[in-house]
């Protein structure tokens, strides 16, 4: 009997033995349950920090000057926030070489695939990429007038996937056209080379013909349909003008040189819409920096990218440092006498008056 109980005991205690084994067990399981959790929760976390890796898409219509200045300030704001390409940043170019038929087909190919934003230099570009992508937050730059262009029906809330920056504020035009008259008293008519199919060309030359008349001065136009006819177009206008302007027109800026060419032998002064055409050979613009345009919508891309804003929230912006740019060497080249009074007029002198 003594012996049956022995073995009562001792199975007892082999049975609490087995159930606290087991429940050692389950335990371990839980806290490897739980390790398994942390290693997700790890895993998630690697995942949030890939996220910030980008996938930028750029349509540009037409490489010139204030276009690429355009461009390089926009990705020097990413890279002054920490998105840059190579490391960070994955960058889809294209550049419509100012083909219609590129522009829309890199609109098309940009819809198909996905991007964490699109950025899109220039009217033509950013109404293809407004028309046909849909699943990414858009940005247009070097846009003349976005309500024209239908990109956008309010300038302070664009709403939808698209905002900006436009690149023209109507101002500088008026200014521009003011110094020419105060200062080129013998001006009487002033020539325009201008692609009429470019929407913006057409805004601003309305806005420079409308300026001119104020001071009794006609603008003569001499249109073009692409860049090999600038420079016969700028001819044509030779002995019919007393001056030479051409707005943010991408036809005629991409070939603008023979433009300049023209300028400096005839004696013409040349005026131009950007600082970039100014640097490269026209005498004088009222304009601004398009690196820093540029700079503008890439701080807009960050607010998107980085710090979660809704694209359609941001207000469309317009150049609000205008400034005198004036070329002493094209000056030379075209016979002006610059005088005290003309540099009088720039306010940074130091930046904005080119020797």
């Amino acid at each position: 009997m003594k012996k049956k109980l022995g073995w009562l005991v001792l199975l007892s205690l082999m049975v609490v033995s087995i159930v606290g084994c087991g429940s050692n067990n389950t335990n371990s399981g839980s806290a490897n349950a739980g390790n398994t959790g942390q290693e997700q929760s790890g895993s998630e976390e690697g995942t949030n920090a890939a996220k910030d890796s980008y996938k930028i898409a750029i349509s540009q219509i037409v490489e010139h000057p204030s276009l690429d200045a355009t461009r390089e300030g926009f990705l020097a704001a990413l890279k002054d926030a920490g998105i840059v390409e190579g490391e960070n940043l994955k960058l889809d170019y294209n550049n419509a070489q100012g083909d219609a038929t590129n522009n829309t087909t890199i609109a098309q190919k940009i819809a198909g695939e996905s991007y964490d934003l699109v950025l899109a230099i220039a009217t033509p570009p950013a109404q293809a990429v407004a028309q046909q992508v849909k699943n990414s937050p858009i940005l247009f730059a070097a846009v003349t007038d976005p309500l024209d262009a239908k990109l956008v029906n309010n300038l302070d809330q664009p709403g939808g996937n698209i905002s900006g920056a436009s690149d023209t504020n109507p101002e500088a035009i008026v200014k521009l056209m003011d110094f020419i008259a105060t200062h080129f008293t013998d001006v009487k008519s002033v020539g325009l080379v201008l692609n009429q199919g470019e929407p913006n060309a057409v805004i601003m030359a309305n806005h420079a013909e409308k300026a001119l008349e104020a001071h009794g001065i006609k603008l003569v136009k001499a249109s073009v349909t692409n860049t090999s006819e600038v420079k016969q177009a700028a001819e044509s206008l030779v002995g019919r003008v007393d001056a030479l302007y051409i707005t943010l027109d991408n036809t005629v800026v991409e070939a603008v040189s023979t433009v300049i060419q023209v300028a400096n032998n005839n004696d013409l002064p040349f005026f131009s819409s950007d600082r970039d055409t100014v640097e490269h050979g026209a005498f004088a613009t009222v304009g601004f920096k398009y690196y820093d345009h540029g700079y503008q919508v890439g701080e807009m891309a960050v607010e998107v990218l980085k710090n979660g804003k809704k694209v359609g929230d941001l207000k469309v912006t317009v150049p609000d440092k205008l400034d005198l740019i004036l070329n002493l060497k094209a000056a030379a080249e075209q016979g002006i006498e610059v005088t005290d009074a003309m540099k009088d007029e720039v306010i940074d002198k130091e930046n904005n008056i080119l020797e």
